[in-house]
């Protein structure tokens, strides 16, 4: 009987040896602690996007280039600014995906061409540039898909073409370049929903309408172009559905306004044309949500603003308008958002900035407004 005891203890405490062992560590002499996972890392916040950068040409033969506020709108120049252009830089573009600027050099027969810094919106002149174009380059424009570049030269008739290097940016002429434009092509804008180019043509009161090869960029005129516009068309736009495009005409203080064919580019006035401006009216802008465009007055210092009726295109005046501007107000642009429009005074050396009241399109002066530029300032663009 004894003897059983004895060997139940001995069993008992073989049991709680083994039990022991097994949890103990390598020496068996500590207990086996689960590690712990590390402690997730707290993620570094992502900066906001810089910008975006507005660019503004003038007669100094250089870019004035722009931080703009996504608060304000108020515009602080960019480190390095401003930028060398050519000889009387005049119009100027960016590409959709704000990786380069181009400019059209008026007085040197060529187009600037410039890599934009994502983080600070400087300038970079691109391997090769300037690149060659006609005489007196006056409008220049990329494309929405961003493969190609058109330049209207103004004192040879007609539009250069380009295809887009899309890692460098660099120009390279597309085949047939220069195309046949009218007398004078001095700006250029796209339907951004079709293959359609318009170039208005100042000296013969028209405007010019092409359809662009997809894979190749040249440019083939519409059935019936030219389309008659007023006295010395200077600037065009284009609303952000592709159904209307908008004239302003210098010599006859009006805007011509067309529907576009969505099948073939061309032009047909719209009831109500043309619409009454301010005195010399010379470039136009349709803002991004395509309820509101405005008209620079360079002859009455002023900006005529319109609301866009949305079924026939016709321009209504924005109570209020015209806006006050400054001297001899040129390019106009607004800003992605559809919050902020700019306006270079060509007259004054300085850019005026606005807020749009998102209801009515009535602009007002942003605080510290106008922002100085370069002297006889021309154009004036967004990096979207």
């Amino acid at each position: 009987m004894i003897g059983m005891h004895f060997r139940k203890f001995f069993l008992v405490m073989a049991v709680l040896a083994v039990a022991t062992a097994s949890c103990s560590g390598p020496g068996g002499n500590s207990p086996i602690v689960t590690p712990r996972p590390p402690p997730t890392p707290t993620p570094t916040p992502t900066p906001p996007p810089a910008g975006p950068f507005a660019y503004v040409t003038n007669g100094s033969a250089n870019v004035f280039a722009y931080t703009i506020s996504a608060t304000t709108g108020a515009l602080t120049p960019v480190a390095g600014s401003p930028f060398a252009a050519g000889t009387n830089p005049w119009g100027l573009a960016v590409d959709p995906s704000a990786k380069f600027a181009y400019v059209a050099n008026n007085g040197s027969a060529n187009v600037s061409a410039y890599t934009i810094s994502a983080a600070t919106g400087a300038l970079t002149p691109v391997a090769g540039s300037p690149f060659a174009a006609g005489t007196g380059p006056r409008g220049v424009e990329v494309d929405p898909t961003g493969k190609f570049a058109y330049v209207a030269n103004n004192g040879s008739a007609n539009v250069s073409a380009y295809t887009i290097s899309a890692a460098t940016g660099a120009l390279t002429a597309v085949a047939g370049s220069p195309f046949a434009a009218g007398s004078n092509p001095v700006a250029v804008a796209f339907d951004p929903t079709g293959p359609f180019a318009y170039v208005t043509n100042l000296s013969d009161g028209t405007v010019s309408a092409y359809t662009i090869n997809a894979a190749t960029g040249a440019l083939t005129p519409v059935a019936g172009s030219p389309f008659a516009a007023g006295t010395y068309p200077s600037g065009v736009a284009v609303d952000p559905t592709g159904k209307f495009a908008y004239v302003t005409n210098e010599g006859d203080n009006n805007v011509s306004a067309y529907t576009i064919n969505a099948t073939t580019g061309a032009l047909t006035p719209m009831a109500g044309s043309p619409f009454a401006a301010g005195i010399s009216p010379i470039r136009a802008v349709v803002d991004p949500t395509g309820k509101f465009a405005y008209v620079t007055n360079i002859g009455s210092a002023s900006i005529s603003a319109y609301t866009i009726n949305s079924a026939t295109g016709a321009l209504t005046p924005v109570a209020g308008s015209p806006f006050a501007a400054g001297n001899d107000p040129w390019g106009v642009a607004v800003d992605p958002t559809g919050t902020f429009a700019y306006v270079a005074n060509n007259g004054s050396a300085n850019v005026s900035a606005y807020t749009i009241n998102a209801a009515t399109g009535a602009l007002t002066p942003m605080a510290g407004s106008p922002f100085a530029a370069g002297s006889n300032p021309i154009g004036v663009v967004v990096a979207k």
